[in-house]
């Protein structure tokens, strides 16, 4: 298989209209590393929630600004966008990176683990680079820097897009890709192409991994009011229970996922994450709530779960004699990267990690406000391990747990993968 995968890229290469990096780009990738671990760490130590990344924000900006790129700053309340233009004329290409940290109290034995408080929907939290942001703001910042210094050889224009609340923001604020793309971060210049990576804890550092077509679920936040009618516990014909179709809903919901969807095309996930209804033990409750989130990994299954969701879920409230509303909010789409710039640039993922250390991944039910940015370019999205050589994925440190780790010596092949999609894309 990896003979076959280094065929096929080696002919792609032939046909590429790649640019040659300048002869001093490996050194150049080699004294940004320091300097890269040492903004990662800073991050680390210092995380802002999501919409809250004042300080992160300023200190972006301020370092890409003494290095002479013009900076937008802020945009989407707290992000950056800066932009590079190269000494030859080529394509409008995008970087991205996601700057927000999680409300998680750190666990990990680290020297620079966060100790930082903070403040989520009016509850007192901890504050933690729990998805490996921190390590992307700072692989960006570093490429930023690697693709100034060759500035005179490069073919168009590069515009880093840092990117605040990709987690979602409190109390339904605006935020994250979507608030990027309205306040203009795609449009001057508009971008032809758009590349981002994440960080993959269970995956060897310095790896990195693609998926073609669809890669992310869509997520989609479901709420669920069921109206009936209350009564005294010890009388239940008097009332219409909601807690009863409630959990009528929660096997309907499964049913739609079992029986009514065809599977082979693409996963479907419906999960409730809470229920909430009544007081007492002895009162039969007027209203009963739920919530959950729907993921799909098909653009077309993903509305239709929503029609089915509704027709379902008020069709099992009037059967019982009750009534029930029903809300649906878009969280992110279906990540999915464009087939053929998948194909067009594998040589270059290829180049920047080695023969034996990039793979095709399967497709994964977590979810990315990256999408938002393929509704107007193409895009690809793909991830870099940070796993200590040796260790049991099974057993490190999970995405968004107290305990996520990152081993930051493959942090550098990030910056490498950047560096060699900008000057590999075919130019204008």
């Amino acid at each position: 298989m990896r003979k076959l995968l280094f065929a096929l890229a080696m002919t792609l290469v032939l046909h590429t209209s790649a640019q040659e990096l300048p002869k001093n780009y490996s050194e150049l990738v080699g004294k940004i590393e320091p300097q890269l671990i040492q903004w990662r760490q800073h991050f680390h130590q210092n995380p802002e929630l999501s919409n809250r990344e004042f300080k992160t924000g300023a200190f972006i900006a301020d370092y890409l600004k003494s290095i002479g790129l013009e900076v937008k700053y802020p945009i989407a309340k707290t992000g950056v966008v800066a932009i590079l233009k190269g000494g030859k004329p080529g394509p409008n290409i995008g970087l991205r990176a996601d700057i927000d940290a999680l409300p998680i109290v750190e666990r990990t034995p680290i020297a620079f683990a966060s100790t930082v408080k903070g403040e989520y929907n009016g509850q007192p939290v901890g504050v933690m680079h729990a998805c490996g942001h921190d390590a992307h703001t700072a692989i960006l910042m570093a490429t930023a820097k690697t693709l100034k210094e060759m500035q005179k050889d490069l073919a168009g224009t590069v515009v880093f897009l840092f990117q605040p609340a990709e987690e979602g923001a409190p109390n339904n604020e605006a935020a994250g890709a979507p608030l990027m793309i309205k306040e203009g971060a795609m449009d001057n210049p508009k971008l032809d192409v758009v590349f981002g990576l994440h960080m993959a804890a269970s995956m060897p550092a310095g790896m990195l991994s693609y998926k073609s077509g669809s890669a992310q679920a869509s997520a989609d936040q479901f709420k669920i009011i069921i109206h009936g009618k209350g009564s005294h516990g010890a009388m239940p014909w008097l009332s219409t229970d909601p807690i009863a179709i409630a959990a009528d809903v929660i096997q309907g919901l499964q049913r739609i996922v079992s029986r009514e969807t065809d599977l082979t095309k693409a996963p479907l996930i419906i999960s409730v994450g809470s229920l909430h209804s009544g007081l007492r033990n002895n009162i039969i409750p007027e209203t009963a709530e739920l919530a959950g989130t729907i993921r799909a990994l098909d653009a077309k299954t993903r509305l239709a779960t929503h029609d089915k969701i509704k027709r379902m879920v008020k069709g099992m409230a009037e059967s019982a004699g009750a009534s029930a509303d029903v809300e649906i909010t878009t969280q992110t789409l279906v990540n999915y990267n464009d087939p053929a710039l998948t194909k067009k640039m594998l040589p270059s993922l290829l180049k920047a990690a080695g023969t034996d250390n990039l793979i095709e991944s399967s497709w994964t039910t977590a979810a990315e406000d990256f999408s938002f940015y393929g509704e107007k370019a193409p895009t690809l999205f793909f991830s870099l391990g940070g796993m200590q050589k040796g260790k049991n994925p099974a057993e490190v440190g999970g995405h968004h747990t107290p305990d996520f780790y990152l081993d930051e010596s493959g942090f550098i092949i990030g910056v490498k993968a950047f560096c060699q999609l900008v000057f590999d894309y075919p130019k204008k």
